[in-house]
């Protein structure tokens, strides 16, 4: 692949292939994708949640070097293998620390908050750091039922189901298109800067493609949480209606990925992350991202391959070459414009390889 121009152009950053970006017209298998990174702020056993929040600091600057696209911290709430329960902390610190790449949420579990806040907020820090700031936004809990009723701010009953209607009100904020009828459509304008302010909408599910599509905003597809959304996104590019975000569909695959220079050391390293899988599946709980050590002693002493990861779950592992292979074949089965890259690695360093590695084999171009 060739180089990709400065992604700070466009609020949809350009693909790492030479071709038309958003040409339906090509061939899949030729179709242009841009690499980016999804970051849960894993937290390592041995290691403090701090340390963690400092080494997704030290991965989105490496990842601005390698040529990625965009960086996006996730929500999680009620975990301490995780440290990332609030995304819009951690976007100010790695805005400020980066110069090119886009920075933003993957995403803001919207039920849990006002939208007229989650649009200031994203507001001002798309005015703080000259209009690279995206606004992932999800409708899933990001946590156990007992911590989702901890976050309400009204614990008198349960919540609705509004998504719908919360996001057409946040978007309507952010492009200032309140309906004149709208009881809060006389509310002062936005601090900051919503201009450039790129709104995403994130999903593992039919419904989530649907509002997609009828919002006319770009969307990521977990698909290391439920693998297998090849119709989803079909059905989100064929009904896709322009909007203000954008002209045409651009459709995103966030994907488990782990690379090492053998496809045996890159198995060893997995086995932390399918051991973590193992106990979530199962109703246990890990206070860490186990080590190495610890996982091969976890699947010694239950008899499983040491690649055992849970039914419906997908991860791309293994050297250079052949995760090249299995990212390009997920792009073309999703039609993908975009693949984000989340890698859950006990060690650091390891980590930070696996990106390096991933960047090379696939020749992004590295910034100074």
């Amino acid at each position: 692949m060739t180089a990709s121009p400065d992604s700070h152009s466009s609020p949809i950053s350009p693909a790492v292939q030479t071709a038309k970006p958003n040409d339906s017209a090509l061939p899949s298998s030729s179709r242009p994708f841009t690499l980016s990174v999804l970051d849960q702020a894993p937290v390592p056993e041995g290691v403090s949640s701090a340390q963690a929040l400092r080494n997704t600091l030290d991965l989105a600057v490496l990842a601005e070097h390698l040529g990625y696209a965009r960086y996006w911290v996730a929500e999680h709430h009620g975990t301490t293998a995780l440290a990332c329960a609030s995304p819009e902390v951690l976007i100010g610190p790695i805005a400020a620390a980066t110069k090119r790449l886009r920075v933003g949420s993957g995403g803001v579990m919207l039920p849990h908050y006002s939208a007229l806040k989650v649009a200031e907020s994203f507001s001002m820090l798309n005015g703080l750091y000259g209009g690279r700031i995206d606004l992932g936004v999800g409708r899933a809990p990001g946590s156990d039922a007992l911590t989702a009723a901890a976050l309400q701010r009204d614990r008198r009953h349960t919540p609705e189901d509004d998504f719908a209607q919360q996001m057409q009100e946040l978007l309507a904020y952010l492009w200032d298109d309140m309906p004149a009828e709208h009881p809060f459509a006389r509310l002062a304008a936005l601090p900051g800067d919503p201009a450039g302010l790129q709104p995403w909408l994130l999903g593992s599910s039919a419904q989530s493609g649907v509002w997609a599509a009828q919002w006319g905003l770009p969307y990521m597809f977990a698909d290391f949480i439920h693998a297998g959304g090849e119709q989803i996104a079909q059905r989100y590019r064929q009904q896709f209606q322009p909007s203000t975000a954008g002209a045409t569909a651009h459709q995103g695959v966030a994907v488990q990925v782990i690379c090492a220079e053998t496809d045996e050391q890159a198995r060893l390293l997995a086995s932390s992350y399918g051991m973590r899988l193992i106990h979530m599946h199962s109703g246990r709980r890990l206070d860490t991202i186990p080590s190495v050590q610890t996982a091969l002693r976890f699947f010694e002493e239950h008899k499983l391959p040491i690649s055992t990861l849970p039914a419906g779950r997908r991860a791309v592992i293994g050297s250079p070459r052949r995760v090249r292979e299995q990212i390009e074949e997920l792009a073309q089965e999703y039609a993908a414009d975009e693949v984000m890259i989340i890698t859950i690695i006990h060690e650091h360093a390891a980590r930070k390889r696996s990106y390096e590695l991933i960047a090379q084999e696939f020749g992004l171009p590295q910034c100074a």
